[in-house]
């Protein structure tokens, strides 16, 4: 079994009104160092080994996971350790 692990970003210009809520927030509570927030998704998926799983991943993303045309993805892939 392998685990993969998805990170998902907006692409830079695209407007993030999420992250801009976020850092509004923030200012709030006080954190004024805080200049920027931007926020994403993450996935983890655990799939059984198989020699194309990379491929099947990109083509995941592209099609259901991430919007290619405003957002960037990358993911890693790791073994899954058993208990």
């Amino acid at each position: 079994m392998k685990k993969v692990l998805i990170h998902i970003t907006l692409k830079e210009g695209v407007l993030d009104p999420q992250g801009k809520a976020v850092q509004h927030s923030l200012e709030t509570l006080g954190y004024d160092t805080v200049k920027e927030v931007r926020v994403g998704k993450y996935m983890e998926l655990v799939v059984e080994d198989d020699a194309s799983i990379e491929q099947q991943v990109e083509t995941m993303c592209e099609k259901l996971l991430a919007n290619p045309v405003i957002e960037n993805y990358s993911y890693t892939v790791e073994e899954v350790v058993p208990l």
